[in-house]
């Protein structure tokens, strides 16, 4: 006896939802595929044109300022309390001023940072930020071209006209749960956009780019004495793989060879550049930014009173190099200036304060650290 027409009707409808709800995570048609390497090994990549409009736009770069004459008197001589970018002239001093206000405060303009009763006082935690945010700037420059080469930084590469970058990370604790080891996720199974939405753990961050965690998932011994390459520590590599290619718009393959992922010899040169950068990335978070926690407001301050730090994505935003490899350094070579010391000491907690309510925008308390562009 041949079932009904309604029946029939909606056993097609429950396939078809299914096959829908199998493809929600697949991107539709074009897909271009690239070969990075030779026939049979994996070395492949794969890009959405669809998505490149999107991604290039979030790219652009601001047309530079008018360069300024390095004559004169220096910047130190003109105006009082300089103590970065002092060596420059005082036009070109300006020029910087000028820049960063329409990279990190367009809205909130000069007094984001400087006391309206004397640009000169230190009363606004901003400036104190700023200035070592300043310092930091030249760092990279100067000591990192193994990673940062002749593109270089400038705030804009992070900042993007925002005040706090879209891409910055806290520690996070993971979603609530109930005591006792029932409750116990031991660090994943709480997707997240930081890793894929995936079960992978959700904060490799603070393990790798904080503390200096060996990275690596293949064991160097035959016994298993001594051996912590387990395959937890394989799901903490792969969680933080899974945040560069996401972070960079690549694949895997863009620094891997994938019949070989830990071979050095089969990798791309590329994978040398990830290697300087994860220890760039951690020179900054433990000599720039955790020694600035006692200077932020705990309203920029993550769930466990920690301040924002960065990672791949606080540059790259989804482009393979930083704006796709536009320098903005050479148009501003005041920010190649002397490399300072990378572990000054942070100023006094009580030395600074906010800034004035009208001068800037809401400040919001950071939730969990998840990877999401404002």
């Amino acid at each position: 006896m041949n079932s009904c027409p309604l029946a029939k009707g909606l056993r097609a409808l429950g396939l078809a939802l299914l096959a829908l709800a199998a493809l929600s995570g697949c991107e539709r048609p074009p897909v271009h595929f690239t070969q990075w390497g030779f026939r049979g090994t994996g070395m492949a990549d794969v890009q959405n044109p669809r998505l490149f409009p999107a991604r290039l736009e979030a790219n652009a770069v601001p047309e530079p300022q008018a360069p300024a004459d390095a004559g004169g008197p220096k910047a130190a001589e003109t105006f009082k309390n300089v103590k970065v970018l002092g060596d420059l002239s005082a036009g070109q001093f300006t020029r910087v001023m000028l820049a960063i206000t329409s990279w990190v405060a367009p809205q909130q303009g000069c007094l984001y940072c400087h006391d309206a009763k004397g640009f000169e006082l230190d009363t606004l935690y901003t400036k104190v930020v700023a200035r070592r945010m300043l310092q930091m700037t030249r760092h990279l420059n100067s000591d990192w071209k193994d990673h940062v080469q002749a593109t270089g930084v400038t705030c804009y590469t992070c900042h993007r006209g925002q005040p706090v970058p879209s891409y910055v990370w806290y520690k996070d604790l993971g979603p609530h749960t109930a005591p006792g080891s029932l409750g116990n996720r031991f660090g994943q199974n709480a997707p997240s956009p930081a890793v894929g939405m995936t079960s992978l753990p959700f904060d490799p961050f603070t393990t790798y780019l904080d503390q200096d965690a060996d990275i690596r998932m293949a064991s160097t011994t035959a016994l298993p004495a001594g051996n912590r390459k387990s395959i937890k520590q394989t799901e903490w590599t792969y969680a933080l793989m899974m945040h560069f290619s996401k972070s960079l718009g690549v694949n895997c393959t863009y620094c891997h060879n994938t019949r070989a992922f830990a071979n050095w010899s089969q990798s791309t040169p590329q994978r040398v550049t990830a290697w300087y950068g994860i220890r760039m990335v951690r020179d900054l978070n433990n000599h720039y930014l955790t020694p600035l926690t006692d200077v932020f407001p705990d309203g920029r301050k993550g769930a466990t009173g920690d301040v924002a730090k960065v990672f791949c994505a606080t540059c790259h935003q989804g482009a393979y190099k930083p704006l796709f490899g536009t320098s903005m350094v050479k148009d501003y070579p005041e920010l190649q200036g002397p490399s300072p010391e990378p572990a000054a000491a942070a100023p006094a907690a009580d030395a600074v304060k906010e800034p004035s309510a009208s001068n800037t925008l809401p400040i919001v308390a950071p939730g969990p650290s998840r990877m999401a562009a404002n």
